[in-house]
């Protein structure tokens, strides 16, 4: 059984990883985050703490961030993993 702790904003990712998001992943991911872990909802996202792992409800989601962040990826000060709610 794993242990996820953290309830990481948009903020806090970019400040975290040490890049900043463009303003369409921005614009995109605003209105998605849950604040809950469990049971993600419909085109929800939450991003833990511990693991640094950010938990999207769809594997749609998951994709169009991975979209606006595999360019940056080099300059990530910290792995932050994708994972997509089963």
């Amino acid at each position: 059984m794993s242990i996820y702790l953290g309830n990481v904003s948009i903020e806090e990712m970019q400040s975290r990883s040490g890049v900043v998001f463009p303003e369409e992943l921005i614009a995109y991911m605003s209105d998605k985050r849950q604040h809950e872990a469990c049971n993600l909802q419909k085109d929800k996202w939450h991003c833990f703490d511990i693991p640094f792992v950010l938990a999207c409800e769809n594997i749609e989601m998951a994709k169009e961030i991975y979209r606006h962040l595999e360019s940056m990826s080099d300059y990530f000060k910290e792995q932050l993993q994708i994972s997509v709610q089963e």
